[in-house]
């Protein structure tokens, strides 16, 4: 055998430069970079090399023959003509990956057939023996790549991806894979860091993937020292002296950086769930003395060891794929951009991020950004000099000015002059004024989110007298006034509810962006909330059900008030939160009416307008819908007002249901969907289509003087003129629009119907 081979390296997509840079320095030669690989020519012992000190690389493959090939045929002759007895036993277990494809072979699986087939041909004995298959630890790992007519045939020296140290058995929802945060520590410039001495800080670490990497690099640590199952473990060219030396020589190094004093390494984490997971991976990389991760949230992470203390903070935030996180990350980001400023000047920053956007809202600016790819979902590492002349929120002042700050400062030290007491014309001693409280400075908001704040203050006053008067404890404050900000905001008594719509595919998807982060640092500054009470939804057109769907399943519900009863909300799981704010006045109209009555509320959703009826002395209520989630969700809203009795909850079809039912209401209230095809319903409902059905069931269990209110939120509706000519109609839409709605009057048309 050869005493130079090829080398393939692969990895992650967007390492390719640092890795042929680590590749060189660890003796690859005519090292050449391809997508997600590297190449070159190595001796074994820069291959083994490899294989235990790459900190970037997936797999270590070492290249047994090229041949071009035009089908499958020259595929299984290409792969027969390897002496196969020179690699493993004739008993042995093989494992065969394919990639690529052409040459007539368009299935990897079948590819990889091809290749087992050829070598189980060559290596069959007389006696039967032959390699059998063993996909989890072979003895030989096999790779065939097929590009552009030729065939790589390799084999795997590394066995399982080399990014699998073996310390993290346990980890985080949407951890980063090892090799991934070692290249990410790289282009930050950890190893210079920590050359110097320097401290490091995760504020979010998960179960600490970047806290042991970057320990690892600091003490010198071979980052595949621990495996013990390699993929030439069982290759009869593995040479074991040349293996030993070179782990041995690692072990040394290994107990060389361990035994120097330790850096000063932290973590922080929010969740108390994965302290001691974190912990458990920091002991089993043997790195506890340099390592601690203690509970605790961004907002007060303290990173400095001390005053003179300078390092590296690094963190990858959530990146808010779940409904209603965006504002939260806004508000995680704006916080680490706080803490940066007030607890880590002339630290320098490392954040990788999913979303750049969120990035700019930290408040710094990133002197280098760099491309990554976490999977299939592109990255950026923002990097950031914190220094002030970085810093893009609050004022810039002058030298002058900082110095003034700084005397005036030392002044209000300086222990008080007694003062002299002064007297009134009566006599008695004049208080002092007491000093104005400190004032608590607001993040700055930009030119957009403050014209935007300046909205919302505006709409928030006009409404406050109206709201103050009729006890209004949940309503909208913001309906895409400005049309370069398109959301509809409400407030539930101290929570926010901001719905986005989707922007026009006219509209630059980074400019609508941009504006919905200025409008949502705006948001708890101009309506006086706590940020973390504010909840984010995309609002898209909706087909069937969507918007009943279940998003989140957070399981959280808050009590709100309306017209003398309560009523929970969820503002998180679903797209609509259970309370359609607009039928306000159409719940206090039935609640005015309902005395003494036998109410019949249909699509009752969570029965909101039950609770009303029942609240204004209804003799009886009965409450249809097909959904039994939102049935429990309505029998929870009339317990919390203390009606059980005589409050009927029915699961169903609303036009199977009427059609079997025989009993009378004096009151009937109908809020259909625009469509329905739910799998426990029969056929499909439209409510264009099918309103004269509903109608006409519904007026046949309407008792003699009783009313049915007919609305829906159908912007093309029209009502069937054959209706008007049987039963006496009067539309009452715009008594049904209260003033939160006032600029938003086709939210939905309702109608009055009786028989004449």
């Amino acid at each position: 055998m050869s005493d130079r081979f090829e080398l393939f390296l692969t990895c992650p997509k967007g390492l390719e430069g640092l890795l042929i840079e680590e590749a060189v320095g660890l003796g690859l030669e005519e090292a050449r970079e391809h997508t997600s690989a590297v190449r070159g020519m190595a001796s074994m012992e820069t291959a083994y090399r490899l294989c235990l000190w790459s900190r970037l690389a997936n797999r270590v493959l070492l290249v047994l023959k090229r041949f071009p090939m035009k089908d499958a045929e020259d595929l299984y002759h290409g792969v027969l003509d390897i002496d196969w007895q020179d690699h493993m036993l004739a008993d042995g277990t093989l494992a065969v990956e394919f990639s690529g494809h052409g040459s007539g072979i368009d299935n990897t699986h079948f590819g990889a057939l091809k290749v087992k087939d050829a070598i189980v041909d060559k290596l069959r004995t007389p006696q039967g023996d032959r390699p059998s298959i063993d996909k989890l630890n072979p003895d030989l790992r096999i790779h065939l790549r097929l590009d552009r007519g030729e065939a790589i045939l390799s084999l795997d020296l590394s066995g399982h991806s080399l990014h699998q140290r073996g310390y993290r058995l346990q980890q985080g929802a949407a951890p980063l894979k090892e090799n991934l945060a070692a290249a990410i520590l790289i282009r930050s410039g950890w190893p210079r860091i920590a050359a110097e001495g320097g401290a490091l800080a995760d504020p979010m670490c998960g179960v600490g993937t970047f806290l042991v990497e970057a320990g690892m690099i600091a003490a010198d640590m071979a980052p595949n020292l621990r495996r013990e199952q390699w993929g030439f473990t069982a290759w009869l060219g593995h040479v074991p002296a040349l293996w030993k030396k070179l782990h041995e020589e690692a072990v040394e190094r290994a107990a060389a950086g361990l035994a120097k004093p330790p850096l000063w390494i932290r973590g922080y984490e929010a969740d108390p769930r994965l302290i001691q997971p974190g912990r458990n991976n920091v002991e089993r990389a043997g790195l506890s003395e340099w390592i601690k991760i203690y509970q605790g949230e961004v907002a007060t992470f303290e990173p400095r060891p001390d005053q003179n203390q300078k390092g590296l903070v690094i963190c990858n935030p959530p990146y808010g794929e779940r409904l209603g996180d965006e504002a939260s990350l806004l508000y995680l980001y704006q916080n680490l951009g706080e803490r940066l400023r007030q607890a880590c000047l002339n630290w320098e920053a490392a954040v990788f991020t999913g979303a750049p956007d969120l990035g700019k809202r930290m408040g710094i600016r990133s002197h280098k950004q760099y491309s990554f790819w976490n999977g299939a979902l592109p990255c950026k590492l923002l990097l950031i000099k914190v220094l002030p002349d970085q810093f893009v929120t609050g004022e810039r002042r002058t030298p002058e000015q900082r110095q003034a700050e700084r005397e005036q400062a030392a002044y209000d030290q300086t222990p008080d002059e007694p003062q002299e007491r002064k007297f009134n014309k009566n006599g008695n001693p004049i208080k002092p004024t007491p000093a104005p409280a400190p004032v608590i400075e607001q993040p700055r908001l930009s030119e957009g989110g403050q014209m935007f704040a300046n909205r919302l203050q505006k709409n928030l006053k006009a409404m406050s007298k109206w709201v103050k008067r009729e006890g209004i404890d949940c309503y909208r404050v913001y309906d895409a006034d400005m049309p370069e900000y398109a959301m509809a905001i409400d407030l539930y008594h101290d929570w926010v509810h901001v719905q986005e719509y989707a922007a026009p595919k006219s509209i630059d998807p980074e400019k609508a962006s941009a504006r919905m982060f200025d409008a949502l640092a705006a948001i708890p500054q101009a309506l006086n909330v706590d940020k973390s009470r504010v909840v984010v939804k995309r609002r898209e057109r909706q087909s069937g059900t969507k918007q009943y769907e279940r998003q989140a399943a957070q399981g959280k519900f808050n009590e709100v008030s309306e017209g003398g009863v309560k009523l929970l909300v969820n503002l998180t799981d679903y797209l609509d939160t259970g309370l359609f704010l607009d039928h306000r006045p159409m719940r206090m109209r039935i609640q005015k009416e309902a005395a003494g009555k036998r109410f019949l509320n249909l699509f009752c959703y969570t029965a909101t307008a039950s609770v009303h009826a029942a609240k204004g002395g209804a003799r009886s209520t009965t409450s249809v819908d097909l959904s039994k989630t939102y049935l429990d969700w309505a029998r929870r809203n009339l317990s919390l007002n203390g009606f059980s009795d005589k409050n009927r909850l029915e699961q169903g079809d609303v036009m199977a249901w009427l059609e079997s039912s025989r009993d009378e209401y004096d009151l009937i209230f109908i809020d259909p969907p625009t469509f329905s095809n739910s799998k426990r319903m029969e056929g499909i409902f439209d409510v264009q289509r099918d309103q004269v059905q509903l109608i006409d069931l519904a007026m046949a269990r309407l008792a003699t003087g009783g009313v049915l209110y007919f609305s829906n939120n159908f912007r093309k509706f029209q009502l069937e003129e054959n209706l008007t000519e049987r039963y006496a109609v009067e539309e009452i839409s715009a008594q049904t629009i209260d003033p939160d709605f006032a600029r938003n009057t086709k939210i939905h048309r309702a109608w009055k119907i009786t028989a004449r």
